[in-house]
């Protein structure tokens, strides 16, 4: 037990460290990369001035110095971009004072981190708004998954080599090649559209009028409307990750029935049911349930491309729109959430890990 908890404490330590170098590596990585607010801010006014004059290369010349160069430097100074990029990281964690703010900190290490550049709204407000429509998705997603291939796993290792074994195995080849977010989008085109059976909506959370449904209290009506707008992306979730945790469970059952204590439970009598579905079961999900921690950051940060192909306003959509409009307070903050979540998540995999098999030791 004492070496458990030293070990524990050893990871910890761990996580501000890797925390401050994703998180700086980042940073520097979008502070360099082209397309960012300055860059925009020049966009939009070429646009207005292009507008104005009618377009040609009249209004590209208007446009090309539409900015004058102290509306650039005040801009700079204002995304930080003036400063280095190591001080630009340290204002940005609240560990160096803000001149805009009179030299008071005010970083992510406040609770502040900062404002959006497209919803011109706090990052944290904007970031909360859509974490329970990831967690809805991925809770669902997750779940579903265990359900379809932790059973067919078992029945795939009882049969092995079978008919059934080999049929299965063909979807499952089928489900490693495809992605989710392909997935969503053979499913959208199939079932969505009017070129296939139209039986599903194109993506969204939900539909336009389910507040109007709830405040009418036509609760089966809302029930099923967000069913309809679950079932594909969670199809998308269920197939991700489809094969791998089939072919997991299918190799730990093999293991474990093969395994000397399965051959003894038989000599002394055990049923085949109670040796399998008891002992060898319990023993093959350890692989599967180490990878539980490992999954939260999937789970409540959103898959990108599947919200994305499914148009739902999750924080995996959010993350996505961030990056291509660069917007790097949003971008910056899903990454926090998302880092943070997948330290605290391989810390529980190894806390699983110690409860499901108590053949771990810790050092």
């Amino acid at each position: 037990m004492k070496g458990m908890w030293s070990y524990f404490v050893r990871r910890l330590l761990l996580v501000p460290v890797t925390f401050f170098c994703i998180t700086f590596l980042v940073y520097a990585i979008m502070r360099k990369a082209p397309g960012g607010p300055i860059e925009q801010a020049r966009q939009d006014a070429m646009r207005r001035m292009n507008g104005e004059v009618g377009g040609g290369a009249r209004g590209r010349d208007h446009g090309s110095q539409a900015l004058p160069k102290e509306a650039i430097e005040q801009l700079e100074r204002y995304y930080k971009l003036d400063k280095p990029i190591p001080v630009g990281y340290l204002i940005w964690l609240g560990v160096l004072g803000d001149d805009q703010i009179g030299g008071r900190r005010s970083g992510i290490l406040q609770g502040d981190f900062g404002t959006s550049y497209r919803y011109s709204e706090p990052v944290l407000r904007t970031i909360v708004s859509k974490f329970p429509i990831s967690a809805y998705f991925g809770l669902i997603g997750y779940f579903s998954t265990w359900l379809v291939c932790v059973p067919l796993g078992v029945k795939k290792a009882l049969e092995h080599r079978s008919t059934f074994d080999t049929a299965t195995s063909v979807f499952v080849f089928f489900g490693y090649a495809t992605p989710g977010f392909v997935a969503c989008l053979i499913l959208l085109l199939l079932l969505a559209t009017d070129m296939g059976l139209n039986l599903f909506p194109l993506g969204k959370f939900r539909g336009e009028h389910w507040n109007e449904w709830w405040a009418a209290g036509e609760y089966f009506r809302c029930a099923k409307d967000q069913l309809w707008h679950t079932a594909i992306p969670v199809a998308g979730y269920v197939i991700g990750g489809f094969a791998t945790m089939t072919i997991l469970m299918k190799n730990s059952m093999l293991e474990n029935l093969n395994a000397d204590y399965v051959r003894t439970a038989f000599a002394q009598g055990v049923s085949e049911r109670r040796v399998i579905y008891v002992h060898a079961l319990r023993n093959s999900l350890i692989p599967i349930c180490v990878g539980i921690g490992q999954a939260l950051a999937l789970l409540f940060a959103g898959s990108f491309l599947i919200e994305k192909t499914c148009n739902i306003p999750g924080m995996g959509y959010l993350g996505y729109t961030s990056l291509v409009e660069r917007d790097y307070p949003v971008g910056m903050g899903i990454l926090v959430f998302t880092v943070l979540i997948e330290l605290t998540g391989n810390i529980i995999s190894d806390v699983v890990l110690a409860l499901v098999d108590p053949r771990v030791r810790f050092g």
